[in-house]
This record gives structure tokens, sequence and C-alpha cells, in this order.
């Protein structure tokens, strides 16, 4: 039996067969092949890559919010989120020469205004995650969902995730209930974060805008901007100041910030020096040089690359696939041809991460 998927070739979906197989079998097997040389490869095989933007959809999670899912992305089917599985992950994964993803939940999220079902929600999704640690050892971690902007029941699900099940760190969405992370309603959330010196993943959503051009879907335009408004929302606020021990994870390259730096800027240099000061200490490139940006979508755009090399330090770009909306097989053969060397392709792929994830070396 082979059971059908819609996936994505890095231009297109289309429906490909996945072939399931027993669950105990792939456990040994998921091990051996975390291990083993990248057949794709000619040569030396580069180093087996952590993926850090790789997303799940746990199946009652996807049942009972299916609707919610397909409406807010906009981008597939159903069928496209319900024929999600481990085993499927970990076969394209394989191919990509991927050792480990740090999964995470992807827009909308877990909370949908509903008091403790919201609560509920991000536990079940947390232990799914948590289950598919001990699964497939060495294969998967995850980045803990929490039910802003319930603050409470989101200071009792990051004490249960980080010191119960022992995840990686937090997934946060750029913005709920239409407010960014650097509003100050999510300070005590933040605060906590910092405390615990968290690495915080940063997936967009929809804050403002919605499907404003007939015809583009809100992740064509809104997702990317939704990356930049949060991340000039911290330049701002001087949240980015308040939180330095918070080790953030934007996605995309950071959205679009690159032609808006400058704006940026000149924001800051309207304001006083000691405000200035206050909330980009060392200035406003250091700042954004502390956090830490995948390559999903931006590694398929050479000019962006580019752009985005002369901002930042090779040390501080992950590999993140964007799986299962992007294709890390793509990926793979894409920033393989971005002109890294050995060394830096070494550190994107893999070294970086672990600087973040030692548990996974």
């Amino acid at each position: 039996m082979r059971a059908a998927g819609l996936r994505y070739n890095g231009e297109t979906f289309a429906w490909e067969c996945a072939c399931p197989t027993r669950r105990g079998f792939l456990r040994g097997l998921g091990a051996t092949l975390a291990a083993a040389p990248i057949g794709a490869f000619a040569g030396t095989p580069p180093p087996r890559a952590i993926d850090t933007h790789h997303h799940i959809y746990p199946p009652k999670y996807t049942a009972e919010n299916l609707q919610r899912i397909v409406a807010d992305i906009a981008i597939a089917p159903g069928s496209f989120y319900t024929s999600w599985s481990p085993q499927a992950a970990l076969e394209k994964m394989d191919r990509a020469g991927v050792g480990a993803a740090i999964n995470s939940m992807s827009s909308p999220g877990v909370w949908f205004n509903d008091g403790e079902a919201g609560r509920a929600r991000a536990r079940e999704c947390n232990e799914f995650g948590a289950e598919l640690i001990a699964d497939y050892p060495g294969r998967f971690g995850m980045f803990a969902a929490i039910p802003l902007p319930d603050i409470e029941g989101s200071l009792r699900e990051i004490a249960y995730a980080l010191d119960t099940l022992k995840l990686d760190g937090i997934g946060l969405l750029t913005s709920y209930d239409g407010k960014l992370l650097g509003h100050p309603a999510f300070a005590p959330v933040l605060l906590e974060l910092n405390r615990r010196k968290t690495v915080v993943f940063v997936h967009p959503t929809m804050s403002c805008c919605g499907n404003v051009t007939p015809g583009v879907r809100s992740a064509t335009l809104e997702f990317p901007m939704d990356t930049t408004r949060v991340i000039v929302d911290l330049v701002m606020s001087g949240g980015f100041a308040a939180y330095p021990d918070i080790r953030f994870i934007f996605s995309h390259g950071g959205g679009m910030l690159l032609p808006i730096v400058n704006r940026v800027q000149s924001l800051l240099n309207a304001l006083k020096p000691e405000d200035r000061g206050a909330k980009v200490p060392g200035g406003l490139e250091a700042t954004l040089r502390r956090s830490f940006y995948d390559l999903a979508s931006v590694g398929f755009n050479r000019p962006a690359m580019a752009g985005l090399r002369e901002l930042l330090p090779v040390s501080q770009m992950l590999y993140g696939s964007d799986e299962p909306f992007n294709s890390t097989v793509a990926l793979t053969e894409s920033v393989g041809k971005l002109g890294f060397s050995e060394a830096e392709m070494a550190a994107v792929r893999r070294g970086n991460a672990l600087g973040l994830f030692p548990r996974l070396g």
C-alpha cells in the first residue's frame, strides 16, 4: 500500500506517494539513516543538517481545526494537512541529508479565543511532539506551543514544556489578538523566557491585513511582512534590549527586513541619543546580528541571500526548510549552489544549530 499526499517540490504542489512503514521498524531505521552517508551527493557529503523550521500536524489537532488551518494558510486543500505523518517527514529528511528536525506548530497556532480549550490544545500538541522525540531518538525536537494571549496559561505551559517534557524551546507566532510580540501585554511571558535563556522560534501569521490583493495568498505577502513587522516592533519597543537572553530565531531570513533596514535606522536616528541607545545598545546592526535567521524561502533566492550575507555573519544563519510547505530536498540542493565554503556550509547546516541544541550532537 502507498499513501498519496500533496507534496511541494520547491515550485509547485504535486501529488506523490510515500510508503508508510511499521513504527518499530522506523525507529531502528531512522537511527541508522541518521548516521548513513547521503547518497544524493557526489564526493564528500555535506554535514547532516539540523532543520530548525519544520512543521507537524498532530492528527487530533488537525482533525478538530482543519477548517481554521485551511482558511488561515490558504495554500493547500485539507488533505495536505491530514496526510501529514512522521514517516513521510523522515523519508524527506533522509533524502535531503537532514539528521534532525526541530518541529513546531505553524499558523494559526493553538489559541482560538476559547479559554481552557486553548490550554488543552497547546498541551496536546506539545505532548505529541515529545512522543515523536521519544519514538525517533535523535531525529526530532520540538518548539513548544503556548496559548498566548492567555498569559497565565502560557506561563504554565512554558514550565511544563521545558521542565517536564524537556522540549527544545518555545515557538511563538509574530502576533496574537492583533498585537505584535513587543506589546507590553506579553511582557510577563517574554520576561520568563528571558530568565530561562530560552531559544524562541518566531513564525509569521497575519496580524492585520488579510488578502488585500485578489488572487494573492496571505502566505505570499503577509507572512514575510509580519516577520518584518515583529522584528521592527521588537527594535522600536525596546524588546531586544529588554530580553537580551532570549535567543530568537526568525523565519524566512527575516522576511522583508533587508530593504527597510535603512528606514528603521532613520526612525532610530530621529530619537534622542539616550532613547536610541536604550532601544538598540551598540546600534541597529549589532542588535539584528544577535538573533538567528533560517533560510526557508530565502535559500531559494540568490539575490536575497547575497543581501542577507551582507547584513549577517554566517554564524547567525540556520538551515530551515519550512516542510511540508517547502521541500527540504530542494532546499538542500539550492543551498549547495549559494557559494558557501565548506566550513560555512557545515555551520549553516549543522554547527550553528548545535550551539543552540547541543543534545542533537
